[in-house]
């Protein structure tokens, strides 16, 4: 895969905590609203295909599934990579900000993954553009933007902690997956809530997993949820695009 590098150098952003701590938890929740234009709801990464062959059939599945992926995906995939991506839009090291990026598209097993990565990230640097975050312009234009590239650099301008960044990214993804389950299994209000507390409890475990790889110890992979993927391409009748 061709890695396109935007600049080797930018200009370092402001460093963290230099704006109100209140203001950046309320741009945190901006970012995490699941009101935030940028498709996330029409994506269950698998989970519609797992439903549909009986694979999850009640609340007790959907947790094992969702909490499988927090564990063995985003702790060892999805989080390190958010974590350097971070540090190196604070950095201003656009190298580090391409080679990441692109690492973390090679890890998407599967067309279906990769396009919603690839679709939400397009349109969360759309939306920073527009919200006037400039470096996010560049992204716009791209067609192999992920979104933790876009979600880290708008994390690092708005000075969000990055300890706050890890769990709102967390928290965003497990309610689209628990949302879509609601729907799918389906499940009630009260069931996805009651989902959602108990998933929660174990994002300070995959936070400090994230934090204690080493670069060569990232990668993970979960041949169920890629095998799903791969078979809702082709799924006779679909809510969701992946």
């Amino acid at each position: 895969m061709d890695t396109i590098i935007i600049a080797t150098r930018t200009e370092a952003l402001p460093p963290q905590g230099i704006a109100d701590a209140r203001t950046a938890r309320r741009r945190l929740w901006q970012l995490i609203s699941p009101t935030l234009p940028v498709g996330a709801y029409s994506y269950s990464t698998g989970l519609e295909y797992a439903v549909d062959a009986g694979w999850v059939a009640d609340a007790d599945a959907v947790r094992d599934w969702i909490r499988a992926q927090l564990l063995h995906l985003h702790a060892r995939v999805d989080l390190p990579a958010l974590i350097r991506l971070h540090a190196a839009w604070v950095a201003g090291d656009g190298a580090a900000v391409a080679r990441w990026n692109a690492w973390l598209r090679a890890s998407r097993e599967t067309a279906e993954l990769r396009a919603e990565d690839l679709n939400q990230g397009r349109a969360l640097a759309r939306l920073l553009t527009d919200l006037d975050l400039a470096r996010a312009a560049a992204w716009a234009r791209r067609d192999d933007a992920c979104w933790a590239t876009l979600f880290a650099l708008a994390a690092a301008a708005w000075s969000i902690p990055l300890d706050e960044v890890l769990d709102g990214y967390l928290w965003s993804w497990c309610e689209n997956q628990v949302a879509a389950a609601v729907k799918l299994v389906p499940l009630g209000q009260t069931d996805g809530q009651r989902l959602l507390g108990e998933l929660s409890g174990c994002f300070t475990e995959v936070a400090e997993l994230a934090q204690g790889l080493e670069d060569e110890d990232l990668g993970g992979s979960l041949p169920g949820v890629t095998l799903a993927s791969m078979l809702h391409e082709t799924q006779y009748s679909r809510l969701f695009r992946s």
